[in-house]
């Protein structure tokens, strides 16, 4: 690898910069940097996660019962909350600063000298390949970025299983604007002659699957979750999914292991609640989403004075997911996070459906006054939150 005297923020800045910072779906780009590098893609085992929502978890759940079976594991995730580097991991551990700075630069000079106008998805997806190749990981989890059929991530060739979590409308720009469409994006992933395992029985699966020969298993969504460290509702269809993957791929791993594992998990404000704040943060940033919020607030705090702290991207279906997350009588404030996409509160105002102010850096909260505090929206936003609410919560996650 090149000596690159460049510091973590100068990666970031790469990454962020005009050209670069921005979604263009497509397999050219990233198979080209590939092959420059000697495919390390087709030196992995990859478990392929796709869906609307869930697929965070479902990757989170299946990496920890695999680093306890003592499996080398590598971890893709997105987005990050605080750094880039949560996004890679191997056995939970976050890629170091100095190795991701030295990837993204090594990546990123050739593919300038010959000419593959990268985006930051696709850099970072080929700092993962590289990375977990070098490292000679068991096993790497890996979570699509947007779609399947189309996403960078796909551009494996094969994978130990391809999983893929609820499906609802979001992204209906570049996926499509309907359930069928989405799905079939989705349904990319599915490879030939590798088992695939899906929480509904759609029809563009089964002709997926039978095109591929692919194995198809459609999970439950009644896995006992009393193990499992993550909480809200919503998790009990995840986890089928991850438990039916474990155990399709890794039949010799025990249930004491798994149980382990699933104690363990750590995946960051998916309904995580902080104590000292009486305060959710859950990353709820579409209507399905805000949908499993809802139900989770209404069977485990069904009866506390709620009060929302509420912000998003302006590409959302804000207005569905206000008049699904909010009661007559919450507390709402509203953010204008620092993200060029950020929807701004006054346009959020408008569609509200109960009163609301605006959250600003000189609003005062009282955590200590009954109301059970909800953070949701966009993860986007969350790190930004945490910071100027001054909640020390880090030690948490």
């Amino acid at each position: 690898m090149l000596v690159i005297n460049k510091s973590y923020t100068e990666a970031v800045n790469l990454l962020t910069s005009v050209g670069k910072f921005h979604i263009s779906l497509g397999l050219e780009r990233i198979t080209k940097i590939l092959e420059l590098f000697g495919n390390p893609q087709d030196k992995l085992n990859c478990i392929h996660v796709a869906g609307t929502n869930g697929k965070g978890s479902v990757c989170a759940i299946i990496s920890s019962v695999l680093t306890v079976a003592g499996k080398k594991t590598g971890l893709y995730t997105s987005p990050h909350i605080f750094k880039y580097t949560e996004r890679i991991q191997i056995d939970g551990s976050p890629i170091s600063d100095e190795d991701f700075v030295k990837y993204v630069f090594e990546i990123s000079k050739l593919a300038d000298s010959y000419n593959i106008d990268l985006t930051e998805f696709e850099i970072l997806t080929a700092v993962m390949f590289k990375y977990f190749a070098d490292n000679s990981v068991d096993v790497v989890v890996l979570e699509t970025g947007m779609g399947g059929r189309f996403d960078a991530t796909n551009v494996i060739k094969r994978n130990l299983c391809s999983i893929i979590t609820h499906v609802d409308l979001d992204h209906t720009e570049r996926l499509g604007n309907t359930i069928e469409k989405i799905a079939f994006e989705k349904s990319g992933i599915i490879k030939k002659n590798c088992p695939c395992i899906v929480c509904e029985d759609l029809e563009v699966y089964k002709t997926a699957a039978k095109e591929k020969n692919a194995g198809l298993i459609i999970a439950g969504k009644s896995a006992d979750v009393s193990h499992l460290s993550l909480k809200g509702i919503y998790q009990k269809e995840n986890l089928s999914l991850a438990l039916i993957a474990i155990k399709t791929v890794f039949p010799h791993i025990t249930d004491s292991i798994i149980e382990k594992g699933l104690e363990n998990v750590k995946h960051p404000f998916r309904f995580q609640y902080f104590k000292d704040y009486n305060l959710i943060i859950d990353g709820a940033h579409n209507p399905n989403g805000a949908v499993l919020l809802r139900q989770s607030l209404d069977k485990y705090y069904p009866n506390r004075p709620r009060r929302f702290i509420f912000g998003c991207l302006k590409n959302k279906d804000y207005t569905q997911m206000l008049n699904i997350l909010f009661r007559a009588d919450d507390s709402v404030y509203f953010y204008h996070f620092n993200n060029k996409n950020s929807c701004d509160v006054k346009t959020l105002q408008a569609v509200s459906p109960v009163k609301s102010e605006e959250l600003t850096a000189d609003t005062k909260i009282n955590f200590h006054d009954g109301h059970l505090n909800i953070i949701s929206g966009s993860f986007y936003m969350i790190a930004e939150l945490v910071k100027m609410l001054n909640l020390d919560i880090l030690r948490n996650i």
